[in-house]
């Protein structure tokens, strides 16, 4: 459930240091680039509704992560 903390902290860090590869960061600008001269295939629309999904998603799994190593760690003061 998205709403509790309970990844443990090895997974929580593994989540935090997900990220897009330099190679796909530049496929995105690319596809992003072809999608504003609306020069994009039917293919790359798809490809590129795939990255914005990642793209939605990865914020909350990091958000998710975080929750859980601070739940884990205490109140702070």
């Amino acid at each position: 459930m998205p709403e509790k903390n309970d990844l443990s902290p090895e997974t929580a860090r593994s989540l935090l240091e997900l990220t897009y590869a330099e190679g796909d960061k530049a496929r995105m600008n690319d596809l992003a680039r072809k999608n504003r001269e609306g020069v994009l295939t039917d293919d790359e629309r798809k490809e590129l509704a795939l990255y914005v999904k990642v793209g939605d998603l990865l914020p909350l799994l990091h958000l998710k992560a975080r929750k859980s190593l601070d739940h884990r760690s205490g109140p702070r003061s």
